[in-house]
């Protein structure tokens, strides 16, 4: 299960700086950098406000140009800012190269309340300069190239409708920047279903330099399907209630009408309906597939939870931390067992399913894990590809598995089990993915090798999800919420946990403030022992236990 993006957009940055800086080789270690600076010294009325943490941090730039390498060659903007409780100040840039977007080219400025540098983290220390920004192979070549890709993806189905959009970029993801056309091909199958992928190729030679899947599947009061009677805040417009939240930026559930998005050229052309619920009495579903507005009640109730445990346990209100919520499509498609977020309309996507393998896809984990997705796109934006990709699942199914735990829900509790609600007996197993031992689905890793990141992405996920289960409840046999679990070492070591909310603390610090899209399984190491410093304090507790479970699944 993953996230789905028919086509993965970003917006434009809320701030655009025309400076036409860059850095280049900046690698800046964030080892001491906050542990003093986390010290409560100011109330929240004393913080420095986004604008002013953004001002700061262009104002560093500037003046650390001659130790970043910035060039006049790049330009920057800003994608993403934290503000810690003492007025500590990360703010997160993407980068461009004669005004070509680079992959592997953002970074993180880190700076002191009182708005001085402290230093960078960033995707790659290169140089991001190229001989040329004028391709060799055209684009139409890189077009045909992407749909070939596409369909040697799906041997086997018959496509249509495929159409393929080529970007020109700077790739600095994959060794030395090389001038790059990042291709998005979509079409459908047979069934009219979404069907997509990114592919990375040299604009220079046409060789394919990567590839991956751009709709990442997933294998997965109101009476819901899975998670008993829920409460719902609704609206009322006139005599009838609409299902929409007031309350959580306005988020909204619609139906689908089972039918599909048509894009072109990575545009949508048109989208399935997501015509909203409404109700004559307020009370919502009847536990029955067969009422359609069951279904809703489960994804409204799965996008309340999550923007809850996003809001009340890590200060973000709203996916992009922008307070503004997202909508929800149920009935999407022929059987289809996949469930998505779609950066490019902010929303969720639920299939319902073959009734076979899986039936509806509207579980409150998937839900969390989902819209996960959407939080590591607007913060780390890690690519979905090696142990990039691997983190980004790992991510969702971290925070997805911590919303279950959150909303204390007694017909759906809490659990290390990914997608045992949707499963049905044709699937073969008791859930998707397993986070206490990866392996029991028969394809994750437990334990981090050099090749565990030329694995589909949600196979090498297995590492960090065999981290995160040994950081909360640590290795051996026990019984949670009357699931047994019995989790390895890769090192026979012996690795006592720290809780869910430290991990949850930890892994959320450590994506938005220090990860990059090119972290790999090492990075995530350091990454999360930087948080766990600026958290608990080096030598802690919970640093030491940090490293101990990333020992535990072999990532030194």
């Amino acid at each position: 299960m993953s996230r789905i993006r028919i086509r993965q957009t970003r917006g434009t940055p809320p701030h655009t700086r025309g400076s036409r800086l860059a850095a280049a080789g900046v690698a800046a270690a964030a080892t001491a950098l906050l542990a003093a600076a986390l010290t409560p010294t100011a109330g929240a009325a004393d913080r420095p406000s986004r604008a002013t943490a953004i001002d700061n941090a262009a104002a560093a730039l500037v003046k650390e140009a001659a130790r970043l390498g910035l060039t006049s060659a790049e330009g920057t903007s800003v994608r993403d800012v934290v503000v810690d409780a003492n007025g500590g100040q990360h703010v997160r840039y993407d980068r461009t190269y004669r005004g070509l977007p680079v992959l592997g080219g953002d970074f993180v400025v880190h700076l002191a309340p009182d708005g001085s540098y402290r230093g960078a983290n960033r995707a790659t220390s290169r140089d991001l300069s190229v001989p040329t920004t004028t391709p060799a192979l055209a684009a139409p070549e890189a077009s045909d190239l992407a749909t070939a890709a596409l369909r040697a993806a799906h041997l086997g189905e018959t496509l249509k409708k495929v159409t393929a959009k080529p970007q020109l970029v700077v790739d600095a993801l994959h060794g030395a920047s090389r001038l790059a056309w990042r291709t998005n091909v979509v079409g459908q199958d047979s069934l009219g279903n979404p069907v997509a992928r990114t592919v990375l190729t040299d604009a220079r030679t046409g060789r394919q330099i990567d590839a991956w899947d751009s709709i990442e599947t997933a294998t997965g009061d109101g009476q819901s399907l899975y998670s008993g009677t829920v409460p719902l805040e609704t609206t009322l417009s006139g005599s009838t209630y609409q299902l929409k939240d007031p309350t959580r930026g306005n988020t909204y559930t619609g139906d689908a009408a089972n039918k599909t998005d048509l894009c072109v050229f990575g545009i949508c052309v048109s989208r399935a309906p997501a015509t909203l619920f409404t109700d004559a009495d307020n009370h919502w579903g009847t536990e029955a597939a067969s009422d359609r507005s069951s279904a809703a009640v489960d994804a409204q109730y799965g996008t309340n939870e999550t923007w809850d445990y996003y809001k009340n346990v890590h200060g973000r209100t709203g996916i992009a931390g922008d307070g503004k919520g997202s909508y929800n499509r149920v009935h999407y498609g022929s059987n289809y067992n996949n469930a998505f977020w779609d950066d490019s309309c902010f929303c969720m996507t639920y299939g319902d399913g073959d009734g076979t393998t899986l039936g509806p896809l509207v579980a409150l984990d998937v839900a969390g894990h989902e819209m996960s997705h959407g939080v590591t796109s607007k913060t780390a934006a890690l690519t979905y590809s090696g142990e990039s990709g691997g983190l980004n699942e790992a991510t969702s199914d971290i925070f997805g598995t911590l919303v279950e735990f959150y909303a204390h829900n007694s017909t759906d509790p809490g659990d290390y089990l990914i997608g045992e609600k949707i499963v049905r007996s044709g699937f073969g197993k008791a859930a998707l993915r397993f986070m206490d031992q990866p392996s029991k689905d028969g394809n994750s890793a437990n334990c981090w090798s050099s090749s565990v990141g030329n694995l589909d992405v949600h196979y090498s996920s297995g590492v960090a999800n065999h981290f995160a289960y040994l950081l909360a409840e640590g290795s051996g046999a026990k019984t949670i919420n009357g699931v047994s679990y019995n989790s390895p070492t890769c090192n026979n070591s012996t690795v006592t946990g720290i809780g869910r909310d430290k991990l949850g603390a930890i892994w959320y610090r450590a994506l938005t403030v220090y990860m990059t899209s090119s972290t790999n399984y090492a990075g995530a190491r350091t990454a999360t022992l930087n948080a766990a410093k600026d958290l608990y304090g080096a030598g802690s507790t919970e640093y030491n236990a940090v490293a101990a479970a990333w020992s535990a699944v072999s990532v030194s």
